[in-house]
């Protein structure tokens, strides 16, 4: 019984020296989500303070590349193609690099590799999708807590901002709302496309819905995709046209789908489309 007792306690002191204890992080982590337009920027990145340190030119010296925060590198997101400092970027993620040329001009860089921990340990300059030269201000007031933030928030674009102990910089940065929202406007205007018409016929059918709504799209979904075919809209075609009362037009429909489920080598359809003939007594 000792033994066990001494066995036991020595299982809880080996769990209890290997426990984490949870404490604050010296350059805690954010995020930053910011809608831009129609495009999703975010930003994620860990905050180092001051702390009573001289940043720029002693903790981070002049002619370095930074991370542009702590820890991990600091990384942007875009959920669309956009322009960073006008140079055309594509949607995705990407490290932000600063390299810090004087206390008065910077270099901030969009590199391809988002995946590094801090700065690369070598340096790929195929790598830099898009450089910002940018003016580095003096603010009057020191910022303790490094800070990444979105300013002059327009439609099609916005700035990035990065601040840290007295210095400023700006990025300007643009997002391709005009043509997004010009595709919608396009979209809507054109009327529903066949894809809308299609679902809507379907619907009709599966839900038993007014199936001669049903038959009026489906049949503008088919004369809109005249040009290139489907099998699969000519099947349901023919389903309601049947349940609508049109075997003739039933039939018709499910012949033609099965010739081009065939050529599409496509058996399920085939074996769809046979079924349904032979159940109207087509086969």
């Amino acid at each position: 019984m000792k033994k066990l007792v001494l066995f036991t306690f020595a299982l809880t002191l080996m769990f209890s020296v290997n426990a984490q204890i949870e404490t604050p992080q010296p350059s805690p982590f954010s995020k930053v989500e910011q809608k831009v337009g129609l495009t999703d920027v975010t930003i994620e990145y860990s905050r180092p303070g001051v702390k009573g340190r001289k940043i720029f030119g002693e903790l981070e010296p002049w002619g370095t590349v930074w991370r542009t925060g702590a820890n991990k590198n600091t990384i942007i997101t875009f959920s669309d193609d956009v322009t960073f400092a006008g140079q055309d970027v594509k949607a995705g993620t990407y490290a932000i690099f600063t390299k810090l040329n004087s206390a008065t001009q910077w270099d901030v860089m969009l590199y391809s590799d988002s995946e590094n921990w801090g700065t690369p340990r070598e340096w790929d300059d195929s790598k830099v999708v898009a450089t910002a030269k940018v003016e580095v201000m003096e603010i009057p007031f020191n910022v303790e807590t490094f800070a990444i933030d979105f300013n002059n928030i327009k439609n099609d674009g916005a700035d990035l901002e990065l601040l840290w102990e007295k210095s400023y910089v700006a990025i300007p940065f643009t997002v391709p709302t005009d043509k997004k929202v010009t595709e919608n406007i396009d979209k809507v205007m054109n009327g529903p496309s066949a894809e809308d018409y299609y679902a809507s016929a379907v619907y009709h059918l599966e839900e038993g819905k007014d199936i001669n709504k049903a038959a009026k799209w489906i049949d503008l979904a088919i004369d809109m995709t005249k040009e290139k075919p489907r099998f699969w809209y000519i099947h349901q075609q023919a389903l309601i046209h049947a349940k609508s009362g049109d075997k003739t037009g039933a039939i018709k429909a499910a012949k033609e789908s099965l010739k081009l489920a065939k050529e599409a080598k496509y058996d399920a359809y085939i074996k769809k489309n046979e079924d349904v003939l032979k159940e109207w007594g087509a086969m």
